[in-house]
């Protein structure tokens, strides 16, 4: 079961380009294969309603050195910030609130390729993400279809929650030590990274000085914004700049796809993303790349719940922790292996002590 409300997405604006050496590379003409993909991206951006390449030297999901599986730690200072509490099939308030209404509320995205997307043949909701928002529901209330989905804004996840318009948020949402005081996570159930998404026939080289003057593409409210506040590479990243006002959601914009929309458009030079949707996003259009040697962060995606909500904390850490042995595997072949190659498994738990 499906509930949209909200508005439909903004539609890409031609503004003036910013200076530097902004649009010397723009996508002309979709044509072929690259057309057909970039005019089915358009469409899916927006039409549809919302609330409001592997790493080099490794697979993306290994877990790094010391990540035991079970292991116990503090996450004191936030040295640990996907640290979660221990998995347990004990009722709590909230889940006898979900299974007294009869369906799990979840928060997704439904225009992200492979991880939360309609189906254009049958109009159903697919993915990575929405598999794991099934299996939670089947083990809260006895069946993958008590569920009803409701599409959410990337800058919208944590409102979404803080105002119980959700049970759940399952949106490839990263665990940062910022969103911990917000929300609360599940233990991890998938790592990525940031990495940059422009032309094959782009100068840009990756996450460096060659994006110097660009234009540069983010989801508002998402981890690449806040790595292009840290240091954009003299990029231009925000609707304003230099004091002077630009068309409104032309470089932050709500959904990770409209950004694919506005390159393909020309009105961008280059996308910061997950490089686990960029590879969907590159998937959708043969005209782009990834670009770099892989990823320039690690981040690990969470299951994300209200605070205080540790019943249901604990429930979904019960869930994840027998997903791990066999169904996370089956739901990454089926939607992410082809585009995303070389995944040995999921992040292995971290549990804070006591």
């Amino acid at each position: 079961m499906t509930d949209h409300d909200g508005n439909s997405e903004r539609q890409p604006v031609r503004g003036r380009a910013a200076g530097g050496r902004a649009g010397r590379f723009r996508l002309r003409g979709w044509g072929g294969v690259a057309g057909m993909a970039a005019a089915c991206a358009l469409v899916a951006s927006l039409a549809l309603p919302a609330l409001s390449s592997v790493p080099a030297g490794g697979p993306l999901a290994s877990a790094p050195a010391g990540r035991e599986r079970g292991a116990v730690r503090e996450a004191e200072d936030c040295t640990d910030p996907e640290a979660s509490l221990r998995p347990s099939t004990a009722g709590g308030p909230n889940i006898d609130a979900i299974r007294q209404r009869g369906k799990l509320i979840v928060g997704i995205d439904q225009n992200s390729y492979r991880w939360g997307y309609r189906d254009p043949v049958g109009g159903g909701l697919e993915g990575f993400d929405i598999d794991l928002a099934r299996a939670i529901a089947a083990d809260i209330l006895g069946s993958p279809d008590a569920v009803i989905f409701r599409a959410i804004p990337t800058n919208q996840r944590i409102p979404a929650l803080e105002t119980g318009r959700v049970d759940i948020v399952v949106r490839t949402m990263t665990i940062t030590c910022d969103r911990i005081e917000q929300v609360a996570f599940s233990t991890a159930y998938f790592r990525a990274g940031q990495q940059v998404l422009a032309p094959k026939s782009s100068p840009v080289t990756g996450y460096d000085a060659s994006l110097e003057g660009l234009r540069v593409c983010s989801a508002e409210g998402s981890t690449a914004y806040e790595a292009l506040e840290r240091n954009s590479f003299g990029a231009v990243f925000q609707d304003e700049h230099d004091g002077q006002p630009q068309d409104e959601d032309l470089l932050t914009v709500p959904n990770a796809l409209d950004c694919l929309v506005r390159l393909q458009l020309g009105l961008v030079d280059a996308i910061v993303t997950d490089n686990a949707l960029a590879a969907g996003q590159a998937a959708q259009d043969p005209a782009v790349e990834l670009k770099g040697d892989g990823p320039f962060t690690t981040e690990y995606y969470g299951v994300a719940t209200e605070l205080g909500k540790d019943d249901l904390v604990r429930r979904v850490n019960h869930v994840l922790e027998e997903y791990r042995k066999g169904p996370w595997m089956e739901a990454y072949r089926t939607w992410l292996e082809a585009d995303l190659p070389g995944v040995t498994g999921p992040p292995q738990p971290i549990y804070r002590a006591g």
